[in-house]
């Protein structure tokens, strides 16, 4: 048993895990030295496991999994959760933009009677594209999930044991932490913190991963899309009534030319793409429910740094 875990998906971050391991044992030693740091290796294909390894054979605090492949990062903060022991958790991104500094102000703030603290970042420092892609997710997930997440607010957040505790209960395989713990509905506060740089490398989160992303959360945690097409559906039915009995109205009051094909054959194109459309959203949750169905584990732990493992 710990006092503190500190729980870090990592992805590709050979160059930045020796600065993360020093300013971190730096940060947590002013709380208390009673802590555990937990590593996720992701299957980045470098040399993070190596260091991790290194990392661990020297300071027992430190404890390195990895998967069997690559899983994601959501996946990875469920392996460190599900084997973090600490009174209070810490989860946190491995590329230094969450600054290990900021830990003693979320331990203190959490203190105050809060199970959960967000790190608030007011000026982020990404680049454009990703702003921009950042800002595009968390407005599609708030308008289709019905939720009002902060998009100030990422992983970087401290959360009391029995938070944790939940989470672990809840398997589903679409994994977003942030919705899952904002489901839960504990005693949460936000402080502002500094958001830094990129220590080394680059993102791995591209547009098109932030859209898929996107789709499998709205999926996981709202039935609008299933709805909006029903009532897209109805509305194009009732549109059509009205142009239909508009129409016979007034052939039996008028001599009506008989129109060409072409405006026929638009409408058969656009009602039939109306009709695939909302057949492929059914079908991609129907996908998901048989996904979930298998019971398949989260992720595979190929190789720990503890256990004798």
């Amino acid at each position: 048993m710990a006092h503190l875990s500190i729980v870090i998906p990592v992805y590709k971050a050979e160059g930045c895990l020796h600065e993360l391991y020093s300013r971190l044992v730096s940060s947590l030693e002013k709380i208390t030295a009673d802590f555990e740091c937990i590593l996720v290796e992701d299957c980045g294909g470098d040399r993070s496991w190596g260091i991790i390894q290194e990392l661990a054979a020297s300071d027992s605090r430190i404890k390195g999994m990895q998967f069997s492949r690559n899983f994601g990062q959501h996946y990875g903060i469920t392996a460190g959760l599900d084997h973090c022991s600490g009174d209070w958790v810490v989860v946190m991104d491995c590329d230094l933009q969450d600054a290990p500094e900021e830990i003693p102000n979320l331990y203190a703030k959490a203190n105050e009677g809060f199970d959960v603290v967000l790190a608030q970042r007011l000026n982020r420092k990404d680049d454009s594209t990703k702003t921009l892609s950042s800002k595009l997710f968390y407005k599609l997930f708030n308008y289709l999930t019905g939720m009002d997440y902060d998009p100030s607010v990422g992983n970087f957040r401290i959360m009391s044991a029995k938070v944790v505790e939940n989470c672990r209960n809840m398997r589903e395989g679409l994994r977003f932490l942030p919705g899952m713990i904002d489901w839960m509905g504990f005693p949460a506060a936000k402080i502002e913190v500094e958001h830094c740089s990129r220590f080394a490398g680059e993102s791995s989160y591209t547009f098109r991963k932030l859209l898929s992303l996107a789709t499998d959360t709205i999926i996981a945690y709202s039935d609008k899309p299933l709805r909006m097409s029903v009532r897209f559906g109805f509305s194009i039915a009732t549109i059509s009534m009205i142009a239909g009995l508009s129409l016979l109205t007034y052939s039996m009051f008028n001599d009506l030319a008989v129109s060409g094909w072409s405006s026929l054959i638009i409408s058969l194109y656009f009602l039939g793409g109306i009709i695939i459309a909302n057949l492929g959203i059914i079908g991609i949750y129907l996908g998901k429910t048989f996904d979930e169905t298998k019971k398949r584990p989260l992720y595979i732990i190929n190789h720990t740094t503890f256990n004798n493992e």
